[in-house]
């Protein structure tokens, strides 16, 4: 058995993320998700057959597998939840529009400028460069500043419940996503740390594995 302290939890992947995407619509809590992930975890079974030793290489290749699995569950909910906030964006917008309360002009560069943002997004390729995601950020975060801004300034427009609960969700939307990124570097890390480690048998793992290490939002922000 490899002395390896590198595991992650995410065992089940579908299930996983099928459970936190229920568990983000309903602002369920994230420790109560890493709890029920711990769980899964822990009953896991080596499936491997009766008569057949556990080897070096199939410790490694679980390993290397659970790794992936957290990679693309970490990255999807990440994404799902941005995926949300611009969805309240649009909405959001056209609520304004609606109201007859703001300008036709105004919010019209506000649409186009969100149509932008949209098309500026980045994904775990292009990540590799830092300024993609500086870009986005830096579009992205002074375009709710700015919507936020003149949907609050108007009195008539946010007495309504259900705008201001709109408002209040993009708002705590686009604070969360440090958090998202922080999860998906730790396992990033993790990651690349196997890489490094196991080079020399990557191949035994997985034939078709390359040693490309995956970049962190951690080093576009230390830019």
């Amino acid at each position: 058995m490899v002395n390896f302290s590198v595991r992650i939890l995410y065992t089940y992947p579908r299930v996983v993320y099928s459970i936190v995407s229920r568990m983000n619509r309903k602002k369920v809590s994230l420790l109560f998700v890493c709890c029920l992930i711990g769980w899964i975890s822990c009953t896991k079974r080596n499936t491997v057959q009766e008569g057949q030793p556990y080897t070096q290489i199939d410790s490694l290749t679980d390993t290397y597998l659970n790794l992936q699995d957290s990679l693309l569950i970490t990255w999807n909910v990440m994404a799902k939840d941005e995926n949300e906030k611009l969805r309240s964006i649009h909405e959001l917008l056209q609520s304004m529009n609606s109201s007859g309360l703001f300008n036709k002009g105004q919010l019209g560069s506000l649409e186009i400028r969100l149509e932008q943002v949209e098309g500026i997004r980045f994904n775990q390729k292009t990540m590799f460069n830092p300024h993609v995601i500086e870009e986005y950020d830096f579009a992205s975060n002074s375009l709710i500043s700015e919507i936020v801004s003149m949907a609050e300034s108007n009195p008539s427009f946010i007495q309504k419940k259900e705008l201001q609960s709109l408002i209040d969700y993009i708002t705590v939307s686009d604070q969360r996503v440090e958090f998202f990124r922080a999860d998906y570097d730790d396992v990033a890390k993790k990651f690349n740390l196997f890489l490094g480690m196991y080079e020399h048998k990557l191949k035994e793992i997985d034939p078709n594995a390359t040693n490309d290490k995956r970049p962190l939002f951690r080093m576009a922000s230390d830019n």
